[in-house]
């Protein structure tokens, strides 16, 4: 266990957390191994190797636990007090000057990009173990994007520091000025479960690099993830500067009483609202990365084939749906509708096979509450009926299968909730621009995708549609563009970070202004006569012509 990390006795002794770490870790062994299954295994010999396989990971799991727990010089109880003292610590390091220095910021950032080379495959057995995300999406939309962020920190950092020169004008004539990024200070990043990597490092990347001393609050609900965040940042970085709490609602709780500088929050609206009002306690600034749903608007004239596989690709090829930006719901006309839905069909049976809920290739639901939820939605009376395709779904894997819905009725649960799972609802309109009506009638989303070759409605869907990001002919690859900003507008958040953007979210835009002695206008000062002020409406007017003036006395 890290220096900087923290447990408490609820989360160490509860008998429910662990045993449903048991059995989810087990599922996911069996699971594996039956899909991997020799030529001439039976079904109890596969169940034979995945008792063995998860003995032995979970001997080592929990002995390292004891040795953790035992070592650690952590307080056993996270309380206020305990959370004063962490945030002071880390107070007197920022104050030190220590995280100000290039070299540390760029020996952090080193650090980290040796722990995610060194750790991959740590990292993939917890995305696993916690989601049981497969190796090709927890590498592609977690490891790969941290490694690339943090590349692209190292390579631009010396510049992202350097202070930006800014125009002056004939008022403070002779003067220069300049913009100076300076970090903020000490900094609170609380993370998602959905893609508990990258959305738990991807924003200390930045804090990091702004030179803020930093807290990570990872998600209890991705736990493989946070006890491997805990150890490997502990390990890898300066505990002096940045620290990870572990826990749930208590701990979070007693974090948001602190004064922070900045809080970086992802999550739902429910939980932003809470945290708003704690940072608004101490006027501290926030960065809201939350969801929405995210509509996928279909014209008739695209490429269906490419298409389908976007669309499919894009809601349950990220996290079966348990993405901020997947997908939510898919707009299209009646005329068109068959022809969709008849080639998502088909393209969700080549993906994922005629028994999707054994396919390797699909993420289980993140817990039983979100399961509960998702079926709740699947069950409302007013959509049951709707069903043209899935609507498979076993509580004991957390698993739903791909699911289509045809025309919803607008105010049904599904249609009104943010769904954040593998159900698509597809709803009809009679011409195409109806549907960028609807969208308008909705809160603003994360994000809007729009699909067609037809120019005139590209530029009206992105002149008309308010969203966090726009992608035409495409989903969710906005992430990958580190020149673009990503963030949310209105009830999908506030703030934007990647790249650059990172970089400038945890930094405060300083303006300086340098003078010398010389050029003192005797006409800023009392005694205030007429001539005085001609000159002054002159300067500040930009007249030179008016400047002259004045200068000879004419009026």
């Amino acid at each position: 266990m890290g220096r900087g990390e923290y447990r408490t006795n609820d989360m160490l002794s509860s008998k429910w957390r662990d045993m449903n770490l048991k059995v989810r870790k087990f599922n996911g062994i069996y699971s594996h191994k039956w899909q991997t299954r020799r030529s001439g295994q039976s079904d109890a010999m596969i169940e034979r190797e995945a008792e063995e396989q998860y003995r032995e990971e979970f001997n080592a799991h929990f002995s390292l636990q004891r040795t953790l727990v035992n070592d650690s010089p952590a307080p056993a109880v996270f309380d206020s007090e305990a959370a004063g003292c962490l945030v002071k610590e880390l107070r007197d390091t920022f104050l030190s000057g220590k995280t100000r220095s290039y070299e540390w910021r760029l020996s952090q950032l080193k650090s980290l990009l040796k722990m995610m080379e060194d750790s991959e495959k740590q990292i993939c057995d917890a995305l696993f173990s916690d989601l049981s995300k497969p190796e090709m999406e927890a590498y592609i939309h977690e490891v790969a994007m941290i490694k690339s962020s943090c590349k692209l920190a190292l390579k631009k950092l010396k510049d992202w520091m350097k202070p930006e020169k800014a125009k002056t004008n004939l008022g403070t004539f002779p003067s220069t000025a300049e913009i100076v990024p300076e970090p903020l200070g000490v900094v609170l990043v609380i993370s998602a479960w959905n893609y508990p990597l990258l959305l738990s490092v991807d924003p200390v990347i930045g804090a990091i690099a702004a030179g803020n001393a930093v807290v990570l609050k990872p998600s209890e609900l991705a736990s493989a993830m946070s006890s491997l965040l805990a150890k490997l940042l502990g390990k890898y970085l300066d505990n002096s500067a940045i620290k990870v709490v572990e826990g749930a609602v208590p701990e979070t709780s007693v974090l948001l009483e602190q004064k922070w500088d900045k809080i970086f929050y992802t999550g739902n609206g429910r939980v932003a609202r809470i945290v708003m009002a704690a940072a608004a306690k101490n006027l501290t600034p926030v960065v809201l990365e939350l969801g929405g749903k995210s509509p996928v608007l279909v014209d008739s004239n695209i490429d269906l084939a490419v298409t389908s596989r976007r669309i499919l690709s894009g809601k349950w090829g990220c996290n079966n749906g348990q993405a901020c930006v997947a997908p939510d719901y898919l707009i299209t006309t009646k005329q068109y509708a068959p022809v969709l839905i008849e080639s998502l069909k088909h393209n969700l049976v080549k993906f994922f096979g005629e028994d999707p809920m054994n396919s390797p290739d699909l993420s289980r639901v993140g817990n039983s509450n979100h399961f509960a939820r998702l079926k709740k939605l699947l069950d409302d009376d007013k959509v049951s009926g709707k069903i043209i395709h899935g609507g498979q779904a076993d509580k004991s894997s957390l698993k739903i299968a791909p699911t289509i819905i045809l025309d919803a009725p607008e105010d049904s649960l599904i249609m009104t909730e943010e769904i954040f799972g593998p159900l698509l609802p597809i709803m009809t309109v009679e011409k195409i621009e109806d549907g960028i009506e609807f969208i308008n009638s909705r809160a603003k989303p994360l994000a809007a995708y729009l699909f067609t070759n037809n120019k005139q409605l590209k530029e009206k869907f992105v002149s008309n549609i308010s969203a966090g990001g726009v992608v035409i002919n495409d989903v969710t690859l906005h992430l990958m563009v580190d020149t673009l900003p990503f963030g949310g507008v209105g009830e999908s958040g506030m703030g934007a970070y990647h790249g650059k953007f990172s970089f400038d979210s945890f930094s405060h835009k300083k303006a300086v202004l340098y003078r010398g002695f010389f050029g003192d206008a005797p006409a800023r000062y009392p005694p205030y006569t007429p001539g005085k002020l001609r000159l002054l409406k002159a300067l500040l007017g930009g007249s030179l012509l008016g400047i002259i003036r004045a200068l000879f006395g004419f009026s």
